[in-house]
């Protein structure tokens, strides 16, 4: 049968920016970016000469390479020349590494910068946004989420590209799916990873830590990690339109339905399996059981969702009925009258607000507590952020949607650890597993000389899923309906001065190219004026929302909305203005009164 994917293939050429020379003899090539791929070698010398590349993604502090957490994989070539006169040129087949560094030594005398090219090597997934603000640090940051999908995604979505490992986890895939399918057109490669995880299916129903799946220590499936059978079958239909994929999934993620419900007869989570939770948090650790209630109850919303995508009405009521008693359970056992948790960290406010299992009418509550955790644990140097891979990314989406976006926007542009700005300011061109993977400060070790250097990963998407706020929520591109057929521009401006620390972020320049066409957004504000620009493609109608107040004046192209035919006010609220919209280009400017 035809390949279901998409090719592997080297999509760019990189140049190296500077060569150094440690010691006689070595020299490394700093390529100025991590990327995942191979090397083309281009020498002249006598044959039988012996040259050797290692491959690393940092360099110690003598500068020599660091290689401890490649752990096991060796992240070696070696080339004999075979003495052309005319020189010879060379390229690695059947492997790849993750690396901004190259270490050569037996070269034949001192090699120049044509030595080497750098390969970058992906499956060739259609780049699909883009992302721009007043903020040089978020700019930066988009550039190093997008670097280390295409690191990662290499015929599967892999936790890492270097080091003894490479596998398609399912944690890190469903916690990064929805912005995966933001950057690039992953359709065709989520298509074909989808089938190796429905064959990786274990006898029991559950899905396993990664998949493909040729073995694993210890239990075979972990919580949250095993609802990627749901949560990216589900994504991807969201994304594309396309049933398809929830037809072909549908029998292996019935069966993972009746695994959960067989292990939860009190419509509560269990603890079991792998205990990896809510992997690298801070602070008190969230208990597993509470985790698994809050994936059990989003897996079953999400099977009543695509039951009804697919014809399936008596399905899609009994899981939503499901939904239903895991919500009333969860009330029961984890939710206070007064919004509160009983498992109080700010892991658990935000998969319980992020899977709907707060009352609307406590909601504000419950964000509102999740909110002053973060500022009561933010000091000078922290950031007062707790969460881990699972619960960092609804972090900054509920905030912004419990009416904190000022709290949100501050946190995404701080400096202090652990944050995506902290990264950066470290030097990252990629995301890390670890917030504090290298420091300038202490290196590989951390502050108390104890951090494990062969646990640092520096390209590992997983905290990259913030990406998914910067579009959806401070760009403003969200989907109404699966395939982008309506279209929703809610675009969230901090209020200026709301960042003591920094200037907050005063414009967006951002855009998706959905399976529709393109959808873009351009908003800046300044004084009492807010300007959006907005781009709908054809066949589609978008809701608008703009930050008005209630005597506002809105105009679209220099005339009152009230005189263009094509923008309708839906409903004007104190400080929202909504609008009803089709395609085309529109130029909305707000002037507040």
């Amino acid at each position: 049968e035809a390949f279901p994917g998409v090719p592997v293939r080297v999509t760019q050429k990189l140049k190296p920016v500077a060569i150094t020379s440690p010691t006689n003899g070595v020299y490394i090539f700093n390529f100025g970016q991590n990327f995942a791929g191979v090397v083309s070698l281009k020498v002249k010398g006598p044959a039988g000469t012996r040259i050797q590349l290692r491959y690393g993604e940092m360099l110690h502090p003598d500068g020599s390479l660091m290689t401890e957490n490649l752990r096991k994989a060796r992240a070696t070539d070696t080339y004999i020349l075979r003495g052309d006169p005319a020189g010879e040129t060379w390229t690695p087949r059947f492997t790849f590494h993750g690396f901004q560094y190259v270490e050569i030594t037996g070269w034949p005398g001192q090699p120049g910068r044509d030595a080497l090219t750098g390969l970058v090597l992906h499956s060739d997934t259609p780049l699909a946004s883009d992302f721009e603000c007043s903020d040089p640090m978020a700019n930066r940051l988009f550039k190093n989420v997008v670097w280390t999908q295409r690191a990662n995604f290499i015929d599967l979505p892999t936790d890492c590209p270097q080091r003894d490992e490479r596998m398609g986890w399912t944690g890190d895939a469903q916690i990064y799916v929805q912005t995966a399918t933001l950057n690039a057109d992953v359709s065709a490669f989520f298509t074909k990873w989808l089938r190796e995880l429905m064959e990786s299916q274990r006898p029991s129903g559950t899905f396993p830590g990664y998949a493909p799946f040729p073995f694993q220590t210890g239990p075979d499936f972990g919580t949250a990690w095993c609802d990627a059978g749901v949560i990216c079958p589900w994504t991807i239909w969201q994304a594309y339109d396309d049933t398809r994929v929830v037809e072909h999934c549908w029998p292996q993620m019935v069966k993972f339905l009746d695994w959960r419900q067989a292990r939860a007869p009190n419509f509560l989570g269990v603890r079991g399996g792998h205990g990896w939770g809510d992997w690298l948090s801070f602070g008190n650790k969230t208990p597993i059981e509470f985790i698994d209630t809050v994936y059990f109850a989003s897996s079953a919303r999400m099977m009543a969702e695509m039951g009804e995508a697919i014809g399936k009405s008596a399905e899609a009521a009994a899981y939503r009925d499901l939904f239903a008693k895991i919500k009333s359970a969860f009330g029961e056992n984890y939710l206070r009258a007064d919004g509160s948790l009983t498992v109080d960290n700010q892991t658990a406010y935000a998969l319980a607000l992020w899977a709907d299992l707060i009352p609307d009418d406590l909601r504000i509550k419950s964000g509102k507590i999740l909110a002053d955790k973060l500022r009561g644990a933010e000091t000078s140097d922290n950031s007062g952020m707790t969460t881990g891979f699972l619960g960092t990314r609804p972090l900054l989406p509920v905030l912004s949607a419990v009416g904190e976006n000022d709290l949100a926007v501050k946190h995404f542009q701080s400096r202090k650890f652990p944050s995506w700005g902290y990264e950066v300011e470290q030097g990252a061109t990629s995301i890390w597993e670890r917030w504090n993977s290298y420091t300038k400060e202490h290196g590989f070790n951390g502050p108390d000389g104890k951090q494990n250097a062969g646990m640092n990963s520096f390209a590992h998407y997983s905290f990259g899923a913030v990406c998914e706020w910067m579009l959806q929520d401070l760009a403003g591109i969200q989907s109404a309906s699966p395939g982008y057929k309506s279209i929703v521009i809610r675009p969230r401006p901090p209020t200026p001065g709301s960042n003591l620390e920094r200037k907050p972020i005063d414009w967006v320049k951002a855009h998706h190219d959905s399976i529709r066409g393109r959808i873009s957004t351009e908003w800046r504000q300044a004084g009492d004026v807010f300007e959006l620009r907005v781009e709908i493609p054809p066949n589609t109608t978008a809701t608008v929302f703009l930050p008005a107040t209630a005597n506002a004046q809105i105009f679209e192209g220099g005339r009152p909305i009230a005189e263009v035919s094509s923008v309708k006010l839906v409903r004007k609220e104190l400080a929202t203005a909504v609008l009803s919209i089709g395609s085309g280009a529109y130029h909305f400017t707000v002037r507040k009164n």
